[in-house]
């Protein structure tokens, strides 16, 4: 059983959903030395997943698995954490650690776990996983957004560095939006460069990887360092006739991304104001040349 300070040497672990996340973390602290004596998963790849990085280890029901181990990882999608809980409550012990990987929920999801006299934990890994063992190299400092009672930061955050991680603590209040923007910016990066490539293949680019990675790596490193000043292209100049000339041709290519250039760079114009790189004359021009093309596609 474990303790209410201090993470024991060596913790009894169960995880419930051996996808990409949950088997990762598993087999991290396998490596840091703790047991996983049992975990749960429902299709086939994560049967094969737990197999791979978790050899030797049982697949058990559900249940089974939350009974008996003291820590107990539920590495579920965020709708699913609820249900989950509810189903395992009367399984959980005093003493046990109940931990979830969601970015978006903090403890209370886990509140129903406290009437069993069970540690709820929110431990959020700020990386996008394979579900293999790369993945494992790549948690060596990876950030965690840890949540917790005060007593139990230290458990959190001691866990998340025998995983190879650094703990930062979130509060509970701050987590819906802490998520909103990690999502905000790593998934919809993902959805810009996509659009990216799709354009330059429509422009004859065979290999636009080539173009792009050399480009976007400084610009997101520039953006890293400098922040809104690092702003630079026809929006942050006030070049309006470019910028008309853009959405013009890009909606005779794919009017979705013609809608998400318009959207991001009236966007652009507001920070680039900020910063004073355009002047609210530059601005009005810019917001006049979106509003056109937002009337003619009405």
């Amino acid at each position: 059983m474990a303790a209410e300070v201090g993470v024991p040497p060596r913790l009894r672990v169960g995880v419930i959903g051996v996808g990409r996340v949950g088997a990762v973390l598993g087999a991290a602290l396998r490596r840091a030395g703790h047991h996983v004596v049992g975990v749960h998963g429902r299709s086939d790849i994560s049967r094969v997943r737990a197999e791979a990085l978790l050899p030797g280890v049982p697949l058990l029901p559900m249940n089974e698995v939350a009974a008996d181990c003291d820590l107990l990882i539920i590495a579920v999608a965020d709708d699913a954490i609820g249900a989950v809980v509810e189903e395992i409550q009367s399984d959980l012990h005093i003493g046990q650690y109940v931990l979830h990987v969601s970015g978006r929920h903090g403890l209370q999801v886990l509140a129903s776990v406290r009437a069993q006299g069970a540690l709820p934990l929110a431990v959020h890994p700020v990386m996008t996983f394979t579900g293999t063992s790369l993945d494992l190299d790549r948690l060596e400092d990876c950030p965690f957004a840890v949540t917790a009672d005060p007593i139990m930061i230290a458990v959190a955050s001691a866990l998340v560095i025998e995983m190879g991680g650094a703990p930062i603590v979130v509060d509970e209040g701050a987590r819906s939006l802490y998520h909103a923007a990690l999502t905000h910016g790593a998934n919809h990066l993902i959805t810009v460069v996509g659009q990216t490539m799709q354009l330059l293949r429509a422009a004859g680019v065979s290999e636009p990887e080539a173009l792009t990675g050399p480009l976007l790596r400084s610009s997101l490193d520039n953006a890293l360092r400098l922040g809104d000043a690092a702003l630079t292209g026809p929006v942050a100049r006030g070049d309006v006739d470019t910028v008309s000339a853009h959405l013009e041709v890009i909606a005779q290519q794919d009017l979705s991304i013609a809608k998400t250039y318009a959207a991001l760079a009236a966007a652009t114009a507001e920070r680039a104001q900020l910063v004073e790189l355009l002047d609210s004359v530059g601005r009005g021009r810019v917001d006049r040349v979106i509003s056109t093309f937002y009337s003619a596609e009405d």
